[in-house]
């Protein structure tokens, strides 16, 4: 039976189908999560090391996202890896592609850019984005500048989305209105 089991643990990683510890298992082995979690399957979680991870309330996590609580870079040269916690605090968005690094503290209500690298702490309520990541703005800034947006682009309600029902109708809307600009959904 056990030599069944590492054929199919085998089979599921060669195959991509195995995608490691869930969340409710990194839990589970002292990784502290709050309410409201928004990640997507494709996130991943240092696993090896989750129970330095403490995730707060109300964090979204784009898609491909990681979080690293060790470095093993120093291995080889001195026989131990580097480990540090990594907090992200009430209400953060990470962005597509980002890579949170061991011994990160992202303060409350911050927004970490798309494909950005954080090696260093985050302060409160700041917009950080690239690799590594730098300070941009406040994240009240960046609501206003947006706010100040919606009033020149084009602003969707649910029915253009898949939880709404989109139809083929309001899609071409959408991609007749979009052609040269952005604009935003519920």
């Amino acid at each position: 039976m056990r030599l069944i089991k590492k054929i199919q643990k085998f089979l599921k990683s060669w195959l991509g189908c195995d995608r490691g510890p869930t969340i409710a298992d990194m839990k589970a082995m002292g990784m502290k999560v709050g309410k409201n979690l928004i990640v997507d399957d494709s996130c991943r979680f240092d696993s090896s090391h989750c129970w330095l991870i403490e995730i707060g309330d109300d964090v979204t996590f784009g898609p491909q996202t990681y979080v690293l609580a060790h470095d093993a870079s120093t291995k080889k040269y001195l026989g131990y890896t580097k480990i540090g916690k990594v907090t992200i605090e009430d209400g953060c968005f990470i962005g597509a592609d980002s890579l949170i690094m061991p011994g990160v503290h992202i303060g409350k209500n911050c927004i970490i850019g798309a494909k950005s690298v954080v090696t260093s702490n985050v302060p409160d309520g700041s917009v950080y984005i690239g690799a590594p990541a730098r300070f941009v703005c406040t994240t009240q800034e960046y609501i206003e500048r947006q706010k100040k947006s919606m009033e020149k682009y084009p602003v969707y309600d649910e029915s253009f989305t898949l939880n709404g029902g989109i139809t083929p109708e309001k899609k071409q809307q959408m991609l007749d209105e979009m052609k040269d600009r952005k604009g935003f959904v519920v």
